[in-house]
């Protein structure tokens, strides 16, 4: 259940963050800003009690958990020299590999650990203390892209994905976003090679029949909407259609669409207006559209 409680707390910080630094005009159709920074500063405390001796939270060998902790904390406000970040970041340290990774070995998401620990070395990396760290993990995650480094053609509907980085595994569009977070966190543009790989797994991740996605899914639902992956026989968290189309839900579209910016797409895209009509016809904060209560908080 605690990790329920974290998860949660964790989700509502990276929200209530970007709700406060918005300007002072564009909150006036939003919640008030002095009770947003009152409920991130709860969200902080509750974190801060949390936190186990080692460092760690929920488990010690779960970096993917207290990374992403940490790095809330550091984009709500708190230093990287208060005690409670500083312990969380030497916890993270302990889980630098040899090859670069940021990862524990006992797990099978090595692509995942070592992309949320990225995003809070590098939110802590006013000094570059962690600048050697994060261009190493920086090129250990770029090997984990489906790319043609591992035979893999630009036809294949898994080419430019991330999955969680075992091996055998397949990319979905959640493990491919966290994977871009972190390498726009370390300095990659648009035009990065690797970010535009990705993108072709983005398009192939949309419902919306086009030049960019020509899989078996994109002309059944054909709503603009993301879903969870279209490799391994594609699948949605949100379920299939009667016609086996993939339904698609809130927080992969949101993701995409985030994705898609990253890699320069702009609102005259077709991509980009499909998704961002998806968005305004199914809007709420009450659920995760398509999915109601399951991962309201992630979404």
């Amino acid at each position: 259940m605690m990790f329920f409680h974290l998860r949660y707390t964790v989700a509502i910080l990276f929200v209530l963050t970007v709700a406060i630094d918005r300007p002072l005009a564009a909150q006036i159709i939003g919640p008030n800003a002095i009770a947003l920074a009152k409920s991130r500063e709860q969200g902080v405390n509750f974190l801060k009690t949390t936190q186990a001796k080692d460092g760690s939270w929920t488990s010690p060998e779960a970096p993917g958990i207290s990374g992403l902790i940490t790095y809330s904390l550091l984009i709500s406000g708190v230093s990287p020299t208060d005690p409670i970040v500083e312990k969380g970041l030497k916890h993270l340290e302990s889980f630098i590999q040899p090859d670069g990774g940021i990862y524990s070995p006992k797990s099978y998401h090595s692509n995942y650990e070592t992309a949320i620990c990225q995003l809070a070395f590098q939110a802590a990396n006013a000094k570059g203390q962690y600048a050697e760290t994060i261009k190493n993990a920086d090129r250990f995650l770029r090997k984990l892209q489906w790319d043609e480094t591992e035979s893999t053609d630009r036809s294949d509907v898994k080419y430019g994905g991330a999955g969680y980085g075992r091996t055998g595994d397949r990319p979905d569009l959640s493990n491919t976003v966290f994977f871009l977070d972190a390498l726009q966190a370390a300095g990659a543009s648009k035009d990065d090679p690797a970010v535009q790989k990705a993108l072709v797994f983005l398009s192939r991740c949309q419902n919306l029949e086009s030049e960019h996605n020509t899989t078996t899914f994109s002309a059944i639902v054909n709503d603009g909407g993301f879903y969870y992956t279209p490799a391994a026989g594609g699948n949605s968290q949100a379920g299939n259609t009667p016609e086996g189309g993939l339904r698609s839900y809130g927080s992969m579209t949101y993701a995409g669409l985030k994705s898609m910016i990253y890699a320069g797409l702009t609102p005259e895209d077709q991509r980009f207006k499909a998704a961002t009509e998806w968005i305004k016809k199914f809007y709420t904060v009450q659920e995760n559209p398509g999915l109601g209560q399951q991962g309201v908080f992630y979404y």
